[in-house]
């Protein structure tokens, strides 16, 4: 309930809260774009083995913080149809496929612009799974929903600045394979964030723990599979189940006040 004096501020004070927002939107670009042309340029010349192994400890590290945030689960009905609603969803509105196009479309001019291969030496199929989970992970990651709220509602950036420490490394490893088409992920991830950090006074007021429980579940299920995807494991139609991060609150909320005490 504190977000609610952040609705009804003036526009100076709104512009004196979101200046750190910004200043951390341009730490996170100007670093963003020395790690994913760093790893472009590294990349090629690092053992494939190296870049593999990188890449399995990274999806291990992951699947350890997707794993903490399953715990925190509070209404398991709720995560259960949100996932399996919101990946009908995804695929009936090709959501996957989708991504897929518009990074194939980009593949071509972005290699002819720095000269390089674009897939690298990629199977085509490999690439492009490793690429929609780096959208994924760094568009839909739940530290940075979070961290996203947080900034928008109090002005805090500790979780927003954690979340640009460990992009830089995560960043590194996905570019040193994917090339310099990874920049390209700061587009999406920037409206995605921005989006959440406008419109945190108006989203908080209206959750409760519960909620977010079920948020932060919801995300870890995401980042499981796509750290088993990245890993190579199973490749899980990871963007198609997107949708179930927008619908888990309400569903959660529909639980807890309805289903729930009918049942109980």
């Amino acid at each position: 309930m504190r977000a609610r004096p952040i609705l009804n501020e003036s526009l100076n004070e709104r512009a004196n809260h979101l200046w750190p927002f910004s200043f951390w939107c341009d730490h996170q670009r100007l670093s963003r774009r020395t790690r994913w042309y760093f790893g472009g340029l590294l990349g090629p010349k690092l053992p494939r083995d190296l870049r593999a192994t990188l890449n399995l400890i990274f999806g291990a590290c992951s699947m350890t913080m997707g794993i903490s945030y399953i715990v925190k689960l509070q209404t398991l009905p709720a995560l259960m149809l949100a996932a399996i609603v919101g990946t009908a969803v995804g695929h009936l509105v090709h959501l996957e496929s989708g991504i897929s196009g518009v990074a194939r479309k980009l593949q071509g001019p972005v290699a002819a612009l720095v000269k390089s291969d674009p897939s690298g030496d990629l199977s085509e199929d490999e690439w492009m799974d490793r690429y929609i989970a780096a959208v994924v992970l760094f568009c839909a990651f739940g530290t940075g929903i979070f961290g996203a709220l947080q900034s928008g509602l109090t002005g805090d950036q500790s979780i927003l600045v954690s979340k640009a420490i460990l992009d830089f490394f995560t960043a590194a490893i996905f570019a040193a394979d994917l090339g310099f088409m990874t920049p390209l992920i700061g587009v999406p991830q920037l409206v995605v964030l921005m989006a959440l950090f406008l419109l945190a006074g108006y989203i908080l007021p209206l959750t409760n723990e519960t909620m977010m429980g079920d948020l932060r579940a919801c995300g870890g299920i995401l980042m499981l599979c796509t750290d088993l995807r990245i890993c190579g494991i199973k490749s899980f139609p990871i963007a198609n189940m997107l949708p179930a991060m927008v619908i888990i609150m309400p569903l959660s909320w529909l639980f807890t006040s309805f289903i729930l005490p009918l049942l109980g």
